[in-house]
């Protein structure tokens, strides 16, 4: 797969998600639309999963596909706004990602949705 068709595909899946967490949050942000597996780059993955990570700045509320890359996210939020949310997004039938890491750009960060 070209590059282009990657990213073309990638954005589409990535779309999805941020629809399903801006119904839900009622905002949400697009992040990754491919990434690079043996060396190559392809589409973020179909399959939908939530998660949350802690950043500095507050909680994240995450969707990813099944290898941890961050489809779309919330902004950062309070523990308690986002406990809410999270809430919301499980209730809605999106399952929890089962990994303990993600990967929103290069870096990488531990699920905490236990915690909230």
């Amino acid at each position: 797969m070209q590059y282009f068709q990657a990213v073309q595909q990638g954005k589409k899946r990535a779309n999805e998600a941020q629809m399903k967490l801006f119904d839900i949050a009622g905002f949400a942000m697009l992040t990754l639309t491919t990434k690079k597996k043996d060396g190559k780059f392809i589409p973020v993955g179909e399959e939908i999963y939530s998660a949350a990570i802690k950043k500095p700045e507050g909680y994240v509320i995450i969707l990813v596909d099944a290898d941890g890359y961050t489809k779309t996210q919330s902004k950062d939020l309070e523990k308690e706004e986002a406990s809410k949310i999270y809430a919301k997004v499980r209730e809605s039938g999106i399952e929890e990602f089962p990994g303990k890491q993600i990967a929103i750009w290069t870096e990488m960060f531990d699920t905490i949705q236990s915690e909230l």
